[in-house]
């Protein structure tokens, strides 16, 4: 007598599945073959890129643009913060991202200009020339302040150093990310690479007839369609491909999603294995009708799985390689028992993001200043041991000074920060040893490339949050920098 609640099996739908997740190479082959090699591979899954901005103000400075250079080398997404967008052109070339806004301007700083940023670089600064001016390409500024009489042109240091500065700081407030969380997907923001990388997996692929889909709307990703037990099915679901590299989410708690749910039970599952059917890390949570709700989920408490059965002498989550997501509804939970809160037919699910949560604080405002900043009118100063800059500051319209209120500024708002104060800027080659003091007493020099590389080296280091400090350059060339250890020895700023 024939099954009843046997339906007509899809074996389209289920070569499509596997050729989507590249589960039988034959098969991607094939579809190559008929249709095309893909070019370049342009969105496959990447674990190590970085979903925010970072946004570089005075990005075609002697510092700025060699920010922006060492930011692309490592990978990050980079954003100029230009007045002049055809001179920037000149100086980053055309393949950066530049938007034109003006620091002094706060109206300027318009959401278009601040939309994703994870990070801001500041590296603006008033300019300064000689009196008797200079060549087009700046030669005798970067000789030094000490080989000419300088003078400031433009804006003033008050509107640059402290109030621009001061508007940046209030602006980033508003976007930047809530510290000690990460961002892995922004569905908010639709994208190519987004759409390409999540895709169906249902219970066809046993037998059954359910079907789903997701796509990116409202800002939004729903997960729609409609789930059945016939065929002795009873689940949909949608996965990412396998990332590489993968996630490396070893420094946080878990994972937040931001989801709203048709009032039923879903489940979420980690892997570290790149194989189609290996162990999945999974669990479970409760959605409230029509209503947005933070799923908060700690990794401690992931239960490793396979094929709705627990693995009972399986290793913990291997947090720092984590390859693919999935979403799923399922009739089960795992080992027989079953999803209290299913219901067979159509369902909705839609999710703003997911973010790892629980990691360390790191920088989030890396704000370029000057040593010699505390120094003008310091009892017992001797001006003729100080630098130019310290010695001519009222000349120049209290640079240093404004410098400084910019810097509070900064640590007065609450913003994760790492504030640089270098000694004598030069164009000589980077690579030297690097001297890192408090107290703002050290004179010396330093190379605006080895600058520039710890701006970006310091976004990565909790130690270098929340510090001000003076820099030089020593007198060795070394092949390799610790930066750990070179942060380690540095003293917080009192709050």
């Amino acid at each position: 007598m024939a099954d009843k609640n046997r339906s007509q099996w899809d074996l389209g739908r289920f070569i499509e599945t596997l050729t989507y997740f590249e589960v039988i190479p034959f098969l991607n082959w094939v579809q190559q073959l008929i249709q095309g090699r893909p070019k370049d591979n342009q969105y496959r899954p990447n674990g190590g890129r970085n979903v925010g901005v970072i946004l570089v103000a005075g990005a075609t400075g002697g510092v700025g643009k060699r920010v922006v250079q060492r930011s692309l080398q490592q990978g990050y997404k980079v954003r100029a913060l230009v007045r002049d967008i055809d001179k920037a052109r000149s100086f980053l070339g055309n393949d950066i991202d530049l938007v034109v806004a003006d620091i002094t301007q706060p109206e300027t700083l318009t959401p278009l200009v601040m939309a994703d940023i994870q990070a801001v670089i500041c590296c603006t600064a008033v300019r300064v020339q000689p009196v008797e001016g200079d060549t087009a390409d700046r030669a005798k500024y970067y000789q030094g302040v000490k080989f000419y009489q300088p003078e400031i042109v433009g804006d003033t240091p008050e509107n640059v150093e402290y109030q621009g500065v001061k508007n940046l700081v209030q602006a980033a407030a508003k976007y930047l990310p809530q510290a000690k969380e990460k961002l892995i997907f922004d569905f908010t923001k639709p994208s190519a690479e987004l759409k390409d990388n999540w895709g169906a997996l249902d219970d066809v692929v046993m037998g059954g007839v359910s079907a789903s889909n997701i796509q990116l709307v409202e800002n939004t990703a729903l997960f729609a369609g409609n789930v059945s037990t016939a065929n002795s099915g009873g689940f949909v679901s949608i996965r990412t491909k396998n990332f590489d590299p993968p996630f490396n989410l070893s420094s946080y708690e878990g994972v937040k999603l931001r989801v709203k749910g048709d009032g039923q039970r879903y489940k979420i599952f980690l892997r570290t294995d790149t194989t189609w059917d290996g162990i999945g890390y999974s669990y479970s949570f409760d959605t409230v009708a029509n209503t947005w709700i933070d799923i908060q989920i700690p990794f401690a408490d992931l239960i490793p799985v396979f094929r709705a059965k627990t693995v009972k002498d399986a290793p913990p989550l291997e947090q720092s390689r984590i390859c693919s997501f999935q979403l799923m509804l399922s009739k089960f939970e795992h080992d027989g028992a079953l999803n209290p809160k299913f219901s067979p037919g159509s369902f909705t699910f839609q999710m703003e993001s997911i973010k790892a949560y629980g990691g360390a604080t790191l920088p989030q405002f890396i704000l370029v200043s000057s040593a010699g900043v505390t120094r003008p009118g310091r009892p017992g100063i001797n001006l003729d041991e100080e630098p130019p800059a310290v010695k001519l500051n009222d000349q120049l319209g209290g640079i240093l000074t404004w410098k400084l209120k910019g810097e509070d500024s900064l640590r007065e708002s609450g913003i994760p920060y790492t504030i640089i104060r270098p000694c004598a800027l030069t164009e000589d080659a980077g690579g030297k040893e690097l001297i890192f003091e408090q107290g703002d007493n050290i004179r010396g020099k330093i190379s605006r490339e080895d600058v520039a590389e710890l701006c970006v080296q310091a976004l990565k280091l909790e130690k270098a949050s929340n510090v001000t400090f003076e820099i030089k350059q020593g007198e060795n060339t070394v092949n390799s920098i610790d930066w750990q250890s070179l942060f380690s020895n540095l003293q917080l700023d009192e709050r």
